[in-house]
């Protein structure tokens, strides 16, 4: 964190006169034939002029000192001339000189001049064969020849602040790994961790703290060395007033009122940097869409150890939300896009319902990007806030998308799914989706067209016509259904409380089913005419991996069957589930379900619409859709009833079922572990009881990937019936509830 502090100083200055008096001492030691001038010259009285006349006279005379002075030429650039020495006083003069330049500077006689060492005289080397590589420094040693310096660092001081384990993550002895070059490398990753030291030391408001690095020979331990880094905080500094510089608000105060600072705070680069993002984060919230913070000015004081905070901040005008405008790509026009908004014009503006905007246009997934961004108007409202237009800029995504799944449970077989997605085949948001199905026990293709967003944030319309063909223990069906159902859901991006769907079901099938009558299986067409309805109360975390919360759901469909005759009942399913978080790795889940068919006969139901248990997203241990009544034994071969033969018993399917599960889902990283225990059964009775049920039990693993977890559980029935594996194995995608 970068502060503008200012230091606020007062300096004593004293006038020192040690050099003044060292200069006259001097000139009193070596005393010269000048008298001295100046106001500190020794003062001449008259008596002292009349005993004599000369004491101030010059020693030479102005006009004799002009004449003697050779002539000078005009020419600036001219050479300089030599002096002349042929003067009336030269002979006078240059006499003296002759006899000082004559005389020897040591007085003595000099000893004689060593011999001249041979290698000098030899001529030099020719520069062919000159070797000019370069000597090799320590720093570029490299291989076995490489110095080996090996160091052990320590810092001290900083234990008392909880900042150790933050100056050893950016530390650059630490970095070093306790290697270096030589001792100078070493000493300079300690001047780097000084600096270290005091900007972290500063960042808690210690301004006056210092830190010094020194380096230490350890006793008995060849080039191994200690690096020490001693800091020293010195006295914490604190906000002293607090002013903010800004327009008048509405409500009064708003800015200072959103800025989180106390007098007497500790100056905390976390702090006050979290203060100040605070109110750029607020004002956008309450009205204020153009606030800027500008740079703030801290000025400490050492004597009190306070420092005056001062922050500008503009908050631009108060506004109101206007109209959307848009720009870029067509994707939406703008008669759309005013689907998505959950404000109207002229309300208050708030950020995060421009932010909602622009979440519900990424979560089409027709974008490549969008942004939405205030634009000032200048058109004052009567309530005297501005108003503001959102400017939505598009750009186009990729519309069509190719999908697959694949998966395996035991009971179930491989199921490979495919599908390919045209988002925008009829603008706006009309999807045309084509799937299909290829697995051992079910094959199937299917057409839906779904309009998302339609007319109503949120709300999908889906069409579906399918046929498929499976082949279960269960029953054995070809079916085709025309479905329509319109949904109010949830997205990744938006996750809602409440949720709701509603729809009808066409559906034509032809299944085999056991006949009670003739002890053997024959095959019947079913005509089924349903208006399914779906309620959701939704209070968990994650759509995809929970980790807290619960959901609440209730499913109801009345339905006609016709078979020979037309037989009207209804199916209803509650499911309640529940996650709770011992810890940040560490979610217990659990799950508590319930269904009914009640109004019909079970075997005038078509054996598809029946309830079943077992399989992954139900009592794991069993296998898909084995929990529940069976065909009796009598239709086997007398004589065979042996436990493979009894394996072979397939169900029938009943009217009601309760299922119950609890799991443990402890997650490292990317990855988990799920012990559980699953419990439950299908009766043929329209209610289910808590009599006869099955538990299973294993553990899990868990791929966590930005799509959701990928999921294996291994499970073995506890009081399994005769027939039933030991062992089932599921794998999917995300989580069984």
């Amino acid at each position: 964190m970068v502060f503008s502090v200012r230091h606020s100083r007062l300096l004593l200055a004293s006038a020192g006169l040690a050099l003044a008096a060292g200069q006259v001492h001097a000139q009193l030691q070596n005393p010269g034939s000048a008298p001295a001038q100046g106001p500190d010259a020794p003062r001449t009285t008259p008596a002292d002029a009349a005993a004599d006349p000369q004491a101030n006279a010059p020693i030479v005379p102005d006009a004799e000192f002009d004449q003697a002075l050779p002539p000078l030429s005009g020419d600036i650039n001219a050479p300089l001339e030599p002096m002349k020495t042929d003067g009336p006083d030269a002979a006078a003069i240059s006499e003296p000189v002759q006899q000082a330049a004559q005389q020897p500077i040591v007085s003595g006689t000099l000893p004689p001049a060593p011999p001249v060492d041979p290698q000098l005289a030899q001529p030099l080397e020719p520069l062919s064969a000159f070797n000019s590589a370069p000597l090799q420094s320590v720093a570029a040693a490299d291989g076995d020849d490489a110095p080996d310096i090996r160091y052990a660092s320590e810092v001290r001081g900083l234990d008392p602040l909880g900042l150790t384990d933050e100056f050893n993550s950016l530390s650059a002895l630490r970095d070093g790994k306790g290697k270096a070059d030589n001792a100078t490398q070493v000493a300079a990753r300690g001047r780097e961790d000084e600096q270290l030291a005091v900007r972290l030391m500063k960042s808690l408001g210690y301004y006056d703290g210092t830190a010094v690095s020194t380096i230490e020979n350890v006793t008995g331990e060849k080039q191994q060395l200690k690096a020490i880094v001693s800091a020293t905080p010195g006295q914490q500094y604190k906000l002293g007033t607090i002013t903010v510089q800004t327009q008048p608000t509405t409500p009064p105060d708003l800015v200072r009122n959103e800025l989180p600072l106390r007098t007497g705070d500790p100056i905390e680069a976390a702090r006050v940097q979290g203060a100040e993002a605070n109110v750029s984060l607020k004002l956008p919230q309450q009205g204020y869409p153009f606030v800027k913070v500008g740079e703030r000015d801290i000025l400490l004081d050492e004597q009190t150890a306070r420092g005056d905070y001062t922050l500008p901040v503009d908050t631009g005008p108060r506004s109101s939300f206007g109209a959307l405008r848009t720009e870029g790509d067509p994707v939406f026009d703008l008669k759309h896009l005013n689907v998505f908004p959950r404000f109207d014009q002229g309300q208050l503006y708030d950020n995060r319902k421009a932010d909602d905007l622009r979440e519900a246009l990424v979560a089409t997934g027709l974008f490549n990007g969008v942004g939405v961004q205030p634009v000032r108007t200048g058109t004052i409202l009567p309530d005297g806030t501005e108003q503001v237009d959102l400017m939505v800029r598009q750009t186009r995504g990729p519309a069509k998308s190719l999908a697959g799944g694949l998966g395996f449970q035991t009971g179930q077989g491989v199921t490979a799914e495919g599908t390919f997605t045209n988002r925008n085949r009829f603008p706006p948001e009309g999807a045309l989706i084509l799937g299909g199905i290829a697995g051992t026990q079910q094959q199937g293709l299917s057409a839906t067209f779904r309009r998302q967003n339609a007319g109503k944030r949120d709300r999908t319309v889906t069409l579906v016509a399918s046929a498929l063909r499976a082949n279960y223990d269960a029953f054995d069906a070809f079916t085709g259904t025309l479905s329509g159902r319109i949904s109010y859901d949830s997205t990744p991006i938006w996750q809602k409380r409440f949720t709701y769907a509603y729809g009808f079901e066409l559906v034509g099938t032809n299944e085999s089913v056991y006949d009670f009558a003739t002890n053997d299986r024959t095959r019947r067409t079913y005509g089924v005419l349903a208006l399914p309805g779906q309620v959701l109360f939704d209070s968990s975390d994650d759509l995809l991996n929970p980790t807290r919360g619960y959901r609440l759901k209730l499913s109801l469909s009345p339905e006609t069957s016709v078979q020979g005759s037309v037989r009207p009942y209804g199916r209803s399913l509650v499911e309640a589930t529940g996650y709770y978080p011992i810890s940040d790795k560490l979610v217990i889940a659990g799950r508590a379900r319930a269904g009914s068919i009640f109004g019909i006969a079970r075997d005038d139901i078509a054996p598809s619409r029946r309830y079943y248990g077992g399989g992954g997203g139900s009592v794991r241990g069993y296998g898909f859709q084995r929990l529940g009544p069976l065909e009796p034994a009598s239709s086997l071969v007398p004589g065979q009833e042996d436990r493979d033969e009894l394996r072979d018993l397939r169900p029938i399917g009943g009217r009601s079922i309760n299922e119950f599960s609890i799991e443990a889902r402890y997650r490292f990283g990317n990855f988990g572990i799920v012990p559980f225990i699953d419990a439950g059964n299908a009766y043929e009775s329209t209610l289910p009881t808590a009599s006869d049920l099955r538990f299973g039990a294993g553990i899990g693993g868990r791929f966590y990937t930005n799509f959701g977890p990928m999921r294996v559980d291994v499970a073995t029935p506890l009081n399994p019936r005769e027939g039933d594996a030991k062992v089932a194995l599921y794998i999917s995608i995300g989580q069984a509830f």
